[in-house]
């Protein structure tokens, strides 16, 4: 198991949606990226990511942070370039590092 913290920015064009539609965007992200994300156990598995605090509808900000676990190994910035190619515009991973 790893451990990698990365820090994001929520821009302009993304300002209004939801926590849990962007929490959405980027589980569906990492999806696409294909890299091995960790998942719980059970009868409804789900992705093993720790949010912060979430921000009110209609901020915007230069530095958030979530911590994603991978069952494999993950370069953290093979996890940035992955993850920035396929995030939608106005969401940006800005540095990702080890935990």
């Amino acid at each position: 198991m790893q451990k990698i913290r990365i820090k994001y920015k929520k821009g302009e064009p993304v300002k209004f949606i939801s926590h849990r539609d962007l929490m959405r965007a980027f589980q569906r992200a990492l999806r696409r990226t294909g890299l091995p994300v960790a998942y719980s156990q059970g009868f409804n598995p789900h992705m093993k990511i720790s949010w912060g605090n979430a921000l009110k509808v209609g901020a915007a900000s230069e530095g958030e942070f979530a911590e994603i676990q991978f069952d494999g190994w993950v370069k953290p910035n093979e996890l940035m370039t992955a993850l920035n190619a396929s995030l939608p515009r106005g969401l940006e991973i800005v540095e990702a590092f080890i935990v």
